[in-house]
């Protein structure tokens, strides 16, 4: 009977742990945005995962971060199976969002050198446009159009993990006219894959959204992480740090 009881009183305890771990560990997900958020288990991870990162450490928790394809990882955290997608603009997705933004970014339109585009109707009606499924850039005419005109021959829409170079590819080939992208992701991916000056930007939206990582709507935890994310953001921009890993990455402090 004694055996039986500390037998018992192991498991219980080995339960207990395992729990424990499990809770400690915040599951991020996205495609890969550099440098937003890059490849996973490098120097260089994206900067938003290692605010996330540093941020969520006050709390004791660390953090598993991994690539999945965008859409994949919107239902993922919508669903509950993971905690958080690093990279959505606030209000886009029924999610919980930090009081603190993560980042900051734009929307540009790249071509090739020469092309003259304007965002205007009369441009989007008379050029073809590559895009990412699930990713929203306005929250007006251009989302209304891609809606709209998606699977009709002026707007593709490429998925998966390699979807920018998918965009970039088919714009070098001729087969669309526009690539809508985030200034600073093209411009890394131009030059990760040596095609700086094939491909140069020839509008810009000029409105300028904060970005965060935010957590899934039906998990308890993810309000403390959305504190964490917040208090801890505005730590490392009052000790210095968040300058330092923004530095890392040749960015400036959007406040």
């Amino acid at each position: 009977m004694i055996n039986c009881w500390k037998n018992c009183l192991v498991l219980v305890c080995l339960c207990l742990s395992g729990g424990s771990a499990l809770a400690d560990t915040v599951t991020i997900r996205a495609d890969e945005w550099y440098p937003f958020n890059g490849v996973p288990d490098s120097e260089s991870p994206g900067f938003m995962i290692e605010i996330a990162a540093r941020a969520l450490a006050k709390g004791g928790h660390r953090v598993d971060y991994q690539n999945m394809p965008w859409e994949r990882a919107v239902n993922a955290v919508q669903n509950g199976r993971i905690d958080c997608i690093v990279g959505t603009r606030k209000g886009s997705l029924d999610l919980v969002y930090p009081e603190e933004a993560q980042g900051i970014e734009d929307t540009a339109f790249y071509a090739i050198p020469g092309k003259k585009w304007t965002l205007d109707k009369k441009h989007l009606m008379a050029n073809k446009m590559a895009v990412i499924g699930g990713y929203s850039y306005d929250e007006g005419m251009l989302d209304a159009h891609i809606a709209a005109q998606s699977g009709k021959g002026l707007v593709h829409v490429s998925k998966g993990a390699d979807a920018l170079d998918k965009n970039i590819k088919m714009l070098l080939a001729g087969r669309v006219d526009i690539v809508a992208e985030s200034p600073f992701v093209m411009l890394a991916k131009l030059a990760e894959t040596g095609k700086t000056g094939k491909v140069v930007e020839v509008a810009r939206m000029n409105k300028p959204y904060d970005l965060y990582v935010a957590c899934s709507p039906v998990k308890p935890s993810s309000k403390e992480y959305a504190r964490l994310l917040t208090d801890g953001t505005r730590a490392l921009r009052d000790s210095g740090e968040l300058k330092v890993i923004l530095d890392k990455y040749g960015l400036e402090d959007w406040k």
